[in-house]
């Protein structure tokens, strides 16, 4: 009976063995804190050993794995694969508080959009740094809607459907009133002009409103008339 060959076999073999001077070379730079030179190896190991050979050795047996030992300007050290650098890479988000600033000029570009710089600040009565709108730009609330058909053709600022996502809202008129703001004691109404405060999309949304619920009530009046009709 012939015996067939397997020229492939599926045992894995074992890593190499390693003399026990290139195990204290291997463990010491290991634990290093930062890259150490040849000179200060062989002023740690127990044995009178050729330190470089032994790293270049080292250096061959760990340029397959994930862990590969290099070696910069004469100092040596254990480094992650750079074909593996991606899977070490860490996103981390930081939340930070906007300032007052912020959140003021965000709360008059929600109710006035769109609007321009210098109206904000008449309505804040103060000005602002340059940053402060770009920080709203950063987070994608708030963004250019053209510019004012006005002399120096002003930019004009609205918010984005990422503010309406971020709030949880189906459109701006679900924000609250002043009314309701004051009744919620957020605010005080009374130091509020009405005339200003809902403007812009905010107030046509809120108008477009008033005039569905209108013809609701029209709707619903006509409904009650005609079922009366026909049960006479």
């Amino acid at each position: 009976m012939t015996k067939i060959k397997n020229n492939s076999p599926n045992i894995v073999p074992f890593p190499k063995k390693i003399n026990v001077g290139e195990r204290e070379v291997e463990a010491i730079v290991f634990a290093a804190l930062e890259p150490l030179d040849v000179d200060t190896i062989e002023s740690k190991i127990s044995k009178k050993i050729n330190v470089l050979k032994t790293l270049e050795k080292l250096q061959i047996e760990y340029s397959t794995r994930g862990i590969n030992l290099v070696c910069i300007s004469k100092k040596w050290s254990f480094r992650t694969s750079e074909t593996l650098s991606n899977l070490m890479s860490q996103e981390k988000t930081i939340e930070k508080k906007l300032s007052r600033a912020a959140v003021e000029t965000l709360a008059i570009i929600v109710y006035h959009q769109p609007v321009t710089r210098a109206e904000i600040e008449e309505i804040r009565g103060v000005a602002f740094g340059t940053n402060t709108l770009d920080i709203l730009m950063e987070l994608n609330w708030v963004k250019q809607q053209g510019r004012k058909d006005v002399p120096g053709k002003p930019i004009q600022y609205g918010t984005t459907n990422d503010f309406l996502s971020h709030f949880s809202l189906q459109k701006l008129s679900d924000l609250p009133t002043v009314e309701e703001l004051g009744s919620a004691g957020l605010i005080d109404s009374t130091n509020v002009d009405n005339a200003i405060f809902g403007t812009g999309k905010f107030y046509k949304e809120k108008q477009q409103e008033k005039k569905e619920n209108i013809y609701e009530n029209i709707d619903e009046m006509l409904s009650g008339t005609l079922s009366s009709e026909e049960e006479k």
